[in-house]
């Protein structure tokens, strides 16, 4: 488990801990070329390369900004920053750590977690992130699917169409609302990555059955 600071991934390792499992947590700022690299020496040197990279960032920026600031031309440059930390210098970064070694082996998965914002341009509503720059990390997945399928791995694009199960989100949805179970999501990522390559998926969603799918 790569994150900013440490600390705050401590529960969650103490968790998979309790459960019989095991893992480390690194800390790696998505911004920094130089703490992306030194998160993956670490990896290395503790654990050997990766077998399966999920990428999974997300970003708080714009949910708190008023209604009148909802067109793009009042949004803060500064927060648009961020947004494209994540959804676009991030993945770049990790993907040319990861790639390399899964190339020369000739098998491994890289997949990126993503929102239906990724699927289409739309209207950035106050009270959500901005996502527009999803939309490229979901072109990258697209590229790297054509560059690296016929080296042996294993590239994708999840989209998360929900609202995942956790205290804060259960206690704000609404009545009668189905939550995302994040086992459930980590066994769809699972399946994804022991798929025989003679049938690999390179973009799944993943909606509540009573919710309409987001297109």
């Amino acid at each position: 488990m790569t994150t900013r600071t440490a600390a705050i991934a401590g529960g969650l390792a103490q968790a998979i801990a309790d459960q019989g499992g095991e893992g480390m947590v690194v800390e790696l700022d998505l911004a920094s070329r130089a703490s992306v690299a030194r998160a993956f020496d670490a990896i290395r040197e503790a654990a050997g390369d990766p077998e399966v990279v999920v990428y999974n960032a997300g970003y708080l920026e714009g949910r708190s900004l008023p209604p009148e600031q909802e067109l793009l031309e009042f949004f803060p440059d500064e927060m648009f920053e961020t947004a494209i930390n994540v959804a676009c210098r991030g993945p770049f970064l990790v993907a040319k750590q990861a790639l390399p070694a899964m190339r020369t082996r000739a098998s491994g998965s890289l997949f990126f977690s993503n929102n239906p914002s990724s699927l289409r341009g739309r209207k950035r509503r106050t009270g959500e992130s901005l996502y527009y720059p999803r939309v490229m990390m979901r072109a990258l997945a697209q590229a790297l699917t054509e560059e690296y399928s016929e080296h042996g791995v294993h590239v994708a694009n999840i989209v998360i169409d929900g609202a995942i199960d956790a205290p804060g989100v259960r206690a704000s949805a609404g009545k009668g609302r189905t939550l995302m179970d994040p086992v459930r999501i980590a066994e769809a990522v699972w399946q994804l990555h022991a798929q025989d390559p003679c049938c690999w998926s390179h973009e799944i969603q993943l909606t509540p059955s009573t919710q309409r799918p987001a297109y």
